[in-house]
């Protein structure tokens, strides 16, 4: 689910936000939502005796969904990066529409 959110929404909040700031804002709200959502379907899962992305173990600390999703993070503040770069190069190349007389 965090992997679909950071496809779909990090590029074109780089892109379409001229404020970077507000860009990466706007992705931490998303993640955080998508984030804590995802953990809790992963975490009735955990209970009802599924061990794919929780280890078996409650005391053992779960390291590869925190870099699973670390790398997630990561590549998405990327991909907006990426996006407001693109965004800005496109918005100071101006076409001038006026014929040439």
């Amino acid at each position: 689910m965090i992997a679909a959110a950071t496809i779909l929404f990090a590029f074109p909040l780089g892109f379409f936000l001229r404020n970077r700031l507000a860009a990466y804002v706007a992705y931490i709200a998303i993640f955080a939502y998508c984030f804590t959502f995802q953990t809790l379907y992963l975490l009735r899962s955990w209970v009802g005796d599924s061990h794919q992305a929780f280890p078996a173990d409650p005391d053992a600390l779960p390291f590869g969904y925190l870099g699973v999703t670390a790398g997630i993070y990561a590549v998405g503040f990327l991909l907006v990066t990426i996006g407001h770069r693109v965004g800005a190069k496109r918005r100071t190349h101006a076409v001038d529409l006026d014929p040439v007389q």
